[in-house]
């Protein structure tokens, strides 16, 4: 017996004068246009619209005859007083199911989830239909579900079937894994893969690489190496994206050497290397400031005929801009641009990070007019990138002016833009445009984060506000923000900077009993707050605590400690922190240098301050313009004009733009005639470029 006639075998008898099936047939033989139009009735068909039971006995009637049940459906669902229940829908997905029907199926099956008759699947679990044609359904239900990515349905049709013995197929098993994977829900995705194994599932290489990417967005890469090794050992041989997915993992994790041995590995077994086996690679030696590595793969690519993709200039550009090689970075674009390639809004919006960064707001902004003049459409990263050089120049009226420009094309400020302008006016120490900023920010409904919070709690640092700053936080508490570790070390940096180190002190022990355990970050600031005051003895007492307590200290942390003492003259103290950093796996960085350089010129060892000068360019670290003003000074100071100079010039060859201290530091020294021919050079040099 049929579900059709299971669901309504209580229900009214048909008219025994006439066959309701021979009647519709009649119809449309007479008319066949008749139950395609939906606005087409006959009051003989009223019954059948009210009557769910009766118009399953109906459908049932219509089994050999599938698209003809498929028309009297469609038409009937789209009637008025049609009542719709899961009987009805399984009706028509049983004969359509059983037919092979399975596209028209998947309409329907789209219809059941508009119509929330999620309890179609215990209708389907009843035994009411056949389990071949059952399993059809829950499969095409899973299939459905994970199209619109709605996970806990998918997992309860899955865990149904599991319980009910029918065996979902292998490709919705992916496809549920998938959507876990994008969604982060790593160890429901294990669950499920581990389920699969208990029942019999066979895993496909889909599933493996699905379940490989998932460890590995969770950072569990040691999981994913076990699980790389258990499908080899069930036979099913690793592909490319395999591979891909696992160096991506492993790169992110910083396990550079391991990820170069799976490239390895693909090469060996014959598989072919890609932009997207080299990518994640190159991104992470860059995020680590390994510039020889990162260029060395560039190279590989070429020789393992991998072309690069818009992707992997833009991971070049980015590393590059991060380490302030701007003139590098173009010649990427240009490369790329040389390769077929068109540069992306991410190329440009890097490349004005770069300048922004070195404070070449004029290269920034010619990039943009660029970026527009290509047809390319600026995003709210583009503008909040060149709203934050502005503000780092102080150039707070521009940086109204631009946020006015970007309403007007139709981008609408979000909370980092207003975040950005609140922190510029504190630095300019305007606390009334600050709290304008932040009350328009309020205003717009925008939903303040922590990081908005911390700004304005920095903001009345600077100013000496400490009750404000303490207020700002209770606020946080009471809009449902509890001091979290961020918030802590702001306040503590800023108690710091005040030379507040006795509040700093207490609010320390206060962040032990909230239950939030000191960083690296907040010994830090402490340690810098007392080498600042010359409380040397005291900084490094700090230090010790801080890596008894089992933290272990950033390049910030090292950096503070070489500058405090090479700036008080003790430059073996200075140097044997230089070298501890190095020996635990810390690489240092453009201000690490600039500490050394600038001790060593102040005890005017200046043969030593070029041979670190030299090393940090060896090393791919790009000198800025303090490394160049900081010589620049000091050879003044000397008399060493024309070295001076030279440095002047070779800092403007390289894209790095001096400022007011650079101008003062060269011209310091010159009388007043001196100072007018000096400014002629430097003009010329200027109009050279």
């Amino acid at each position: 017996m049929t579900l059709c006639l299971r669901a309504s075998k209580a229900s009214a008898t048909i008219n025994p004068t006439r066959s309701i099936k021979d009647v519709i047939s009649k119809s449309i033989r007479e008319k066949p246009s008749n139950f395609s139009n939906y606005y087409w009735l006959s009051h003989q068909f009223g019954p059948v619209i009210v009557d769910p039971d009766l118009f399953v006995r109906v459908l049932s009637s219509f089994r050999t005859s599938p698209r003809m049940a498929l028309r009297l459906f469609r038409w009937a669902e789209s009637q008025p007083g049609f009542r719709r229940s899961e009987f009805v829908f399984c009706a028509i997905l049983e004969i359509l199911a059983h037919n092979n029907l399975m596209r028209s199926a998947y309409w329907v099956m789209e219809r059941v989830i508009s119509a929330n008759m999620h309890r179609i699947v215990d209708v389907l679990i009843g035994g009411c239909v056949s389990s071949e044609v059952s399993v059809k359904i829950l499969d095409l239900l899973i299939w459905v579900y994970s199209k619109k990515s709605m996970v806990e349905q998918c997992l309860s049709v899955f865990d149904k079937m599991i319980k009910s013995g029918l065996s979902p197929d292998v490709k919705n098993c992916n496809r549920i894994l998938r959507i876990l994977r994008d969604k982060d829900l790593m160890s429901k995705a294990v669950e499920v893969y581990r389920t699969m194994g208990e029942f019999g599932i066979k895993p496909t290489i889909v599933t493996y690489n699905t379940l490989l990417d998932s460890y590995c967005k969770g950072g569990k890469v040691q999981q994913a190496l076990d699980l790389l090794s258990e499908m080899q050992r069930r036979g099913c041989a690793p592909n490319d994206v395999t591979y891909n997915v696992l160096i991506n993992g492993l790169s992110r994790k910083g396990e550079f050497e391991q990820a170069k041995g799976l490239i390895g590995e693909m090469l060996k077994t014959g598989l072919k290397v890609s932009a997207y086996t080299y990518n994640p690679l190159i991104y992470g030696y860059f995020n680590k400031g390994m510039l020889a590595e990162a260029l060395s793969l560039q190279e590989e690519m070429v020789l393992k005929g991998a072309s690069p993709t818009v992707a992997t200039y833009n991971s070049f550009i980015y590393g590059l801009c991060k380490l302030g090689r701007m003139s590098d970075a173009m010649q990427q674009l240009s490369d790329m641009l040389a390769n077929n390639l068109l540069p992306d809004v991410v190329s440009y919006n890097t490349l004005i990070y770069g300048y922004c960064r070195l404070g070449n707001l004029m290269k920034a902004f010619l990039l943009f007019d660029e970026l527009r003049s290509i047809y390319l459409f600026p995003t709210i990263v583009t503008y909040n990138t060149l709203l934050d050089g502005l503000c780092r120049q102080g150039e707070l009226e521009v940086a109204q002016q631009l946020k006015v420009e970007m309403i007007n094309e139709g981008i609408a400020p979000d909370i980092v833009t207003y975040t950005i302008l609140v922190n510029g006016s504190c630095k300019m120490g305007s606390l009334l445009m600050a709290q304008e900023f932040f009350d328009e920010m309020l205003h717009e409904g925008l939903e303040l984060d922590s990081y908005a919070y911390a700004t304005r709690i920095v903001g009345e640092l600077k100013l000496g506000d400490t009750s404000k700053a303490f207020s700002l936080q209770e606020e946080m508490l009471a809009k449902g923000f509890p001091p979290d570790l961020i918030i802590y070390n702001v306040v503590v940096d800023g108690l710091c900077k005040l030379g507040n180190m006795e509040e700093a002190s207490e609010l320390l022990q206060k962040m032990v009993s909230d239950g939030v355990i000191p960083d690296y970050v907040t010994y830090t600031s402490i340690i810098h707050a007392h080498l600042e005051n010359g409380r040397l003895r005291k900084g490094r007492e700090i230090f010790y605590e801080m890596l008894s307590k089992g933290l272990t200290p950033s390049v910030v942390t090292y950096t503070v400690l070489i500058h405090g003492h090479a700036g008080k003259g003790r430059l073996e103290r200075a140097f044997i922190y230089f070298s501890e950093m190095q020996e635990k796996g810390i690489l240092p960085n453009v201000i690490t240098y600039n500490s050394l350089i600038n001790g060593l010129c102040k005890v005017r060892r200046m043969d030593q301050a070029y041979n670190f000068f030299a090393e940090m360019e060896e090393k791919g670290i790009f000198p800025n313009k303090y490394s160049y003003t900081i010589l620049i000074n000091e050879n003044c100071n000397m008399g060493n004009w024309q070295e001076a100079l030279s440095l002047y010039k070779q800092m403007l060859d390289r894209g790095v733009q001096p400022d007011s201290c650079t101008h003062s530091a060269l011209l310091k020294q010159l009388g007043k005639d001196c100072k007018l021919q000096a400014v002629r050079q430097l003009e010329s040099l200027l109009d050279s470029e």
